[in-house]
């Protein structure tokens, strides 16, 4: 949930143990979390340490009332009955969450993991803490600095490039944002050039934890609730929002226990060919 990639630098997953580095409106700080023996126990390390303790709790889902639907679609309730309990965490580490996704507007997840990747090696400091090899985020002052030009050969055109150095210049706001009721965050967001309803909707799950949140836009949520809800294997954005319109308040909820235990639409035609920015 809080990882983009298997090997995302920023974060270290082992049997019963999780490191994430990240900065804080205090400062960098690393988070281990170690759930080996039953009981879930955290240490934390650098300026950010009491600030990221104090989160564990919404970070782990804990604070997450959850929901129950007692009336709706019979696919929506048989996938409630089967599949686990869908738990919404929030991180409230908006400038962390923010900098993946915008990596993935319009882009593959593979390409857009790989940028990440690329990215907090270039510029991540080491993280706080034992990890030797754990990176931090690309901090937000270097960031804000670099030209669009800078990432095209990491594959980051102009337009991906200016939304990331958006989002750093306002990194300090983020912090701020990210205490904010759901609804104020997502409006506050959706001011930023280059973040979009499919960004918001994308972020506002696991750094709000707001279980109403949908990406609206993204090629493949609309025809897999559209598949699940309907049987057709193609649907529009419009056509979703409809569909799961009477869940109001707990949409991301419906859509989460959709796609965990319904069959994904069927596939048509070659899969297209991902070409590298220098070759386009």
């Amino acid at each position: 949930m809080y990882r983009f990639g298997a090997y995302d630098p920023t974060t270290q997953l082992s049997q019963g143990e999780f490191w994430r580095a990240t900065y804080t409106p205090e400062g960098a700080g690393t988070l281990h979390l170690d759930w080996r023996d039953g009981r879930t126990r955290a240490e934390a390390f650098g300026d950010g340490a009491d600030w990221l303790l104090a989160h564990v709790p919404a970070l782990t889902g804990a604070l997450d009332v959850g929901h129950t639907f007692e009336t709706g679609h019979p696919q929506l309730l048989a996938a409630q009955r089967t599949s686990p309990a869908v738990t919404f965490g929030a991180s409230h580490t908006l400038y962390h969450e923010l900098l993946p996704v915008i990596l993935g507007q319009r882009i593959t997840a593979g390409e857009a993991t790989r940028q990440w990747h690329q990215l907090v090696r270039r510029f991540g400091a080491r993280a706080p803490g034992p990890i030797q090899t754990l990176r931090l985020p690309p901090p937000s002052d270097d960031l804000a600095s670099r030209p669009a030009w800078w990432f095209h050969p990491l594959g980051i055109e102009a337009k991906r490039a200016n939304a990331l150095c958006e989002v750093a210049r306002h990194a300090q706001r983020l912090h701020q944002w990210a205490e904010m009721p759901h609804a104020q965050a997502a409006d506050q967001l959706r001011l930023l050039p280059g973040i979009g309803r499919w960004t918001v909707g994308s972020v506002m799950a696991t750094a709000l934890g707001d279980p109403d949140s949908l990406a609206v836009g993204d090629y493949h949520l609309k025809n897999a609730i559209t598949f699940a809800l309907t049987g057709r294997a193609r649907g529009t954005d419009d056509e979703m929002l409809e569909l799961l319109a009477p869940y109001a308040g707990q949409r991301g909820r419906a859509a989460k226990l959709l796609l965990a235990a319904c069959p994904r639409p069927p596939k048509f035609g070659p899969r297209q060919r991902v070409l590298p920015m220098s070759r386009w």
